[in-house]
């Protein structure tokens, strides 16, 4: 029986019950107006009132809870509630507003089903795991995890106790810790949701397992059933990992472990990862009430913590670019339904992918042999191999994605093409004749509207579209290595490219699903132009003495994904220096490459691809030991060293991080970027700038102006004009109104 009886309908229309004739009630929520729901300001009120109705209804032997918009089910709290709360304890209210109301639902005296389509993220995720029975439905749009830390936040309506006590304690600590989220099958794999079904039977399933399931705690769901056996499943490592989380002694040391292996991933300076940890662990050690306190308490202080502000400031930079087109509203992208790439390596490749994989667009890759062009298939390949051996699609999905792909050493299939990037070396001339011949290609099919996007990573764009018959049509696309990994995409438009040239690129590299920022050509552009200073005064702190790994340790310490000299061995040390002579001609001695980086060429040193850079990639690496230093550095460069104390970890980070700072103030001030918002997006996410502090523009409001301008004075006086301030900010230093002083209003 399937036909409704009662609806019951808040004035506020969050929540809907459906009576059926047999006794099941489906919850259904949706936020008015919204593409997907989310927790606003209103949730709480409206759930507490639809609590209220289902607590005394005598009638109902189940509940389903179910969102009314397809794909989404509950994608977490809205973030624009943080910029409402001026407080920590305002913001622990607010977590113990959701623990009450997901413990209220957990407490109804009937079983609830949640029927879950679409993203169930943070809060979402938390009041499912409030529900007795949790069933997912087998969509591409589905998916499971507690993503807060990426905000510099935890989970704070109960999921820090819920989430261990049903799935395991390490397995908990691995989702809040990284974020990660998770696909149904997977989610099943681990207990945390107890059936996978096909979309069009959700409601079906979850009606039925409202009617034969009995109200019970979590201790006693199928999940949990299924995680005990899977342990037995797991053999001897399963049953070490019980003995560990059930009894005091184990939970410690796993605890303690969990810490010592986040403190040597985040080096202290990301404090919601280890306050998960605390919560979790205060939860085992003084019981759920306690935890519940833990977690509300942690979640107030963190969220008015600067780190957590700094990570929510990139999230909202990040939405706001997911909007933006960089164009007049009348100005439309043109449709992009074939995609040339020329050069089959590595960053060919990898553009090749992506371009399937997520724009589900075909693509022709030319390269100039038949034996790059199989290497650069076989990377194709191998990607979808990997996918499918995750389980993340199938097999004759895979093989639909690869026959998109095709191949030539000649501009065959290339003229019809309306959009062709080149991913080749850095030569000038190769790119300009490259060019040329795309647009002899589109001439021949009549096709006046090909894009040529260059995927350089220094040379004007300007130059390269010196000779080009079209010149509104070629724009730069700098793709960042792995680019199926890295989610920056700099555009860079000349005086001459076209507004719907700009406004095709930025769809395309959206549809790619790359974050976008567009930037004025010139020399570097934004993020190589930034990264050159902080890479050179690297090599320079060298010869001052620095060993390799002091000054690799230093900037990995203090946050940089990598140190400056694995990157350089990384890249190549040979293609940092291609791009020093470009830098200096156009901005003088401050962008000067040391005289190290030429030794290190003429000696056959030029990073990874050759066996040895700064490090020796000849000899195989132990299993937890470090990658030894190239030995011969001391000789070949003895002639550079400086008599003196070698400089300290700190003078190291402090060179080094503000010269990065300053070149970015230096583009705002000529205007290569629009705005510090795509500066620390740029920094953040194409180079890796200490994403903890909001990027380089966030970094200098975070430090006060006056302080970095005082300090970079002071490093101008002892080792050169390289550390000049930037005139934005020597003008901002000097401003009396506070607002003058800052980036950003808050």
């Amino acid at each position: 029986m399937s036909n409704s009886d009662t609806t019951a309908r808040p004035s506020d229309e969050l929540f809907t019950i459906e009576k059926r004739d047999d006794g099941i009630a489906i919850l259904r929520f949706g936020v008015p107006g919204a593409r997907q729901n989310t927790i606003k300001a209103e949730f709480a009120d409206a759930f507490d009132r639809v609590l209220e109705t289902l607590e005394h209804d005598t009638e109902v032997i189940g509940i389903v809870l179910i969102s009314d918009k397809p794909g989404s089910f509950l994608a977490g709290a809205d973030i624009g509630l943080f910029d409402t709360v001026t407080s920590a304890a305002e913001v622990q209210a607010l977590s113990k507003r959701g623990q009450a109301g997901f413990t209220r639902l957990s407490k109804l005296h009937v079983p609830v089903v949640a029927a879950i389509d679409g993203s169930c993220l943070g809060g979402g995720l938390e009041m499912a795991l409030a529900c007795d029975v949790r069933i997912a439905a087998d969509t591409p749009a589905t998916t499971l995890g507690l993503p807060e830390v990426m905000l510099g936040l935890l989970p704070g309506a109960g999921g820090t106790q819920r989430l261990p006590r049903l799935v395991g304690i390490a397995t908990a600590l691995d989702l809040m810790l990284t974020g990660r989220k998770l696909r149904p099958a997977q989610a099943k794999k681990i207990g945390l949701v107890d059936r996978v079904v096909a979309p069009e039977a959700l409601l079906l399933e979850a009606v039925r397992q409202a009617r034969v399931a009995g109200k019970r705690s979590s201790t006693a769901s199928p999940a949990l059933i299924e995680r005990a056996r899977g342990r037995v499943r797991a053999g001897v490592a399963g049953l070490a990992n019980a003995a560990l989380e059930d009894n005091p002694a184990g939970r410690r040391v796993l605890f303690d472990q969990a810490r010592k292996t986040l403190r040597a991933k985040t080096h202290g300076h990301y404090p919601a990862p280890e306050r998960i940890i605390d919560v979790v662990a205060t939860g085992y050690r003084r019981g759920i009430k306690a935890g519940y306190a833990a977690e509300a308490e942690a979640f107030g202080e963190l969220a008015m913590g600067p780190v957590s502000k700094a990570l929510r400031h990139i999230y909202h930079a990040t939405e706001s670019l997911k909007k933006a087109t960089f164009v007049a509203r009348n100005v439309k992208a043109r449709e992009v339904h074939h995609v040339g790439v020329l050069g089959a390596g590595l960053m060919g490749a990898g553009i090749a992918t992506v371009t399937v994989d997520k724009a589900a667009l075909p693509v022709r890759i030319k390269d100039v042999s038949d034996e790059g062009l199989a290497r650069g298939m076989a990377h194709v390949r191998a990607f979808y191999d990997k996918r499918v051996a995750k389980k993340a699609m199938t097999r004759a999905a895979a093989d639909r994605c690869l026959h998109q792909v095709t191949a030539t050493t000649d501009y065959s299939g290339l003229g019809a093409a309306d959009i062709v990037i080149e991913a080749v070396f850095e030569d000038l001339e190769l790119k300009q004749r490259m060019l040329a011949d795309v647009e002899a290609a589109a001439d021949a099919r009549a096709n006046t509207d090909c894009i040529f996007a260059t995927n350089t990573s220094s040379l004007p764009i300007a130059e390269i579209a010196a000779q080009a018959k079209r010149p509104e049509n070629v724009i730069g696309l700098h793709y960042f290595s792995p680019v199926e990994k890295m989610p920056l995409l700099e555009i860079i438009a000349t005086d001459k490219t076209a507004k719907k040239t700009i406004a095709t690129a930025v769809a395309f590299g959206k549809a790619q699903g790359k974050t976008v920022i567009v930037v004025r050509d010139g020399p570097g552009f934004y993020t190589t132009r930034t990264l050159s200073p902080y890479l050179n005064e690297a090599a320079r702190l060298l010869a001052e003495g620095a060993s390799v790994r002091a000054i690799d340790e230093a900037l990995v310490d203090y946050g940089f994904p990598v140190g400056p000299l694995t990157l350089l061995d990384e890249v190549g040390v040979d293609v940092g220096v291609k791009v020093g002579p470009i830098l200096e001609a156009a901005f003088g001695a401050r962008m000067a490459a040391p005289e190290a980086s030429a030794k290190m060429i003429d000696a056959g040193y030029l990073g990874r691809k050759s066996g040895k850079g700064f490090y020796d990639y000849t000899a195989k690496k132990k299993k937890g030991a470090k990658r030894p230093v190239n030995a011969e550095l001391a000789t070949l460069l003895a002639d550079e060293r400086q008599d003196g104390q070698a400089p300290s970890a700190a003078e190291i980070v402090e060179r080094c991080t503000l010269l990065f700072v300053n070149e970015a103030a230096h583009c705002l001030s000529e205007r290569i970027i629009d705005d510090p918002m795509q500066g620390d997006i740029g920094a953040v996410f194409g180079l890796g700038f200490l994403p903890f502090t909001g990027g380089p523009f966030r970094y200098v409001d975070t430090q006060g102006v006056g302080n970095v301008v005082d300090r970079l004075q002071a490093l101008a006086e002892r080792h050169g004009p390289r550390f000049q301030p930037a005139p934005i900010l020597t003008t901002m230093a000097k401003a009396k109104a506070d607002s003058h002083r800052r980036f950003y209003s808050v």
